[in-house]
């Protein structure tokens, strides 16, 4: 694996940045970091493996800055939890990947960084906020990213991309030191995942993240690993579906594929139960949207203070600035039209 990173994962990356524009920064201690992984003796799950990570994971000398222009020179005091627990299993993170100017958006672009392309389609967007890992591992230069997600941003650029990834519970994976421009989201919690081309990779990554040194770094996490027997049993379950919500719907090859899934698991002789999310409009508007802007944006606008707006949000922040009364009316009007 050392000879694989150094000679060819590098310069994969690099390849397909060129391509997509997908890389915010190289991270040139990984150099010494491989050194010494290769002089362990004992080697964790993930040892010699190159590791993208999303923008805003903290890594110590460089910028978490999300896109915005009052973060940047802010270079992290030391690595985020998650960082860390990488390199205790023998991963090396070697580049940092883009992310949408606030991260709230599925385009990924910003003033800093510029503009990330779908590898697989230079015309389509690698989706968001997690873009610059979809198109950095879609494109064939990274093997395994970490990305993050409240609302889709890993799963959208993993669909966008063609890869798998993996959003666990709130709370699972630490927060610690992974930069936001909006803190204290309580109510609609965000996300740490793995994102990768199988499966098999996110398993062994959750495998090797969920361990004793994650739960000593953050208290805050559950100290509860990863149960390798219940993942690799074969004993029946039974597991509710649905392939629609009624509310946001789906395209057609997302239902397919949940078809597709659903007779895979009966034929593995899994009971499948469908079922319709209740109240999902409520959960969406009432919940979801204002759990996320219970400021009304406030705290999201403070930090765009001064900057350049992307273009792709620009529509998104202007509604933002509107008077909390014309929101009101707007809404009153709006409403009956979209519900």
């Amino acid at each position: 694996m050392p000879q694989v990173y150094g000679s060819t994962d590098q310069s994969s990356a690099l390849e397909v940045h060129r391509q997509v524009n997908c890389l915010t920064g190289y991270l040139p201690e990984c150099e010494e970091q491989l050194q010494e992984v290769m002089k362990q003796k004992e080697k964790g799950l993930l040892y010699g493996v190159p590791v993208s990570i999303k923008e805003h994971y903290g890594y110590k000398g460089h910028d978490s800055n999300c896109g915005l222009a009052c973060y940047l020179d802010i270079p992290e005091s030391t690595d985020s939890v998650m960082v860390q627990v990488l390199k205790k299993q023998g991963a090396i993170p070697f580049v940092k990947t883009n992310i949408p100017q606030s991260m709230f958006s599925f385009e990924c672009s910003n003033p800093i960084y510029g503009q990330t392309l779908n590898p697989l389609n230079h015309e389509k967007t690698p989706g968001g906020s997690s873009g610059g890992e979809g198109a950095l591992i879609g494109g064939g230069g990274s093997i395994l990213g970490l990305g993050s997600d409240i609302g889709g941003s890993i799963r959208v650029p993993a669909s966008f991309c063609g890869l798998c990834g993996f959003k666990p519970t709130g709370a699972r994976l630490s927060f610690k030191g992974v930069a936001s421009p909006v803190y204290g989201l309580l109510a609609v919690p965000a996300s740490l995942g793995p994102m990768a081309r199988d499966v098999d990779s996110l398993t062994l990554c959750m495998r090797a993240l969920l361990c004793e040194d994650l739960f000593h770094l953050d208290h805050n996490v559950p100290p509860v690993p990863f149960n390798m027997e219940v993942y690799s049993s074969s004993a029946p379950l039974r597991i509710g579906y649905y392939d629609t919500d009624g509310y946001n719907m789906p395209v057609p090859c997302m239902r397919r594929a949940v078809q597709e899934t659903k007779t895979l698991l009966e034929k593995a002789g899994h009971m499948l139960i469908q079922f319709t999310p209740p109240r999902i409009d409520y959960m969406s508007t009432e919940i979801y949207m204002r759990g996320i802007f219970a400021d009304g944006g406030n705290t999201l606008l403070d930090a765009f203070e001064g900057d350049i707006v992307d273009s792709n949000l620009k529509s998104q922040i202007s509604v933002y600035k509107l008077s909390r009364w014309t929101k009101k009316i707007l809404s009153f009007i709006l409403r009956p039209l979209v519900s």
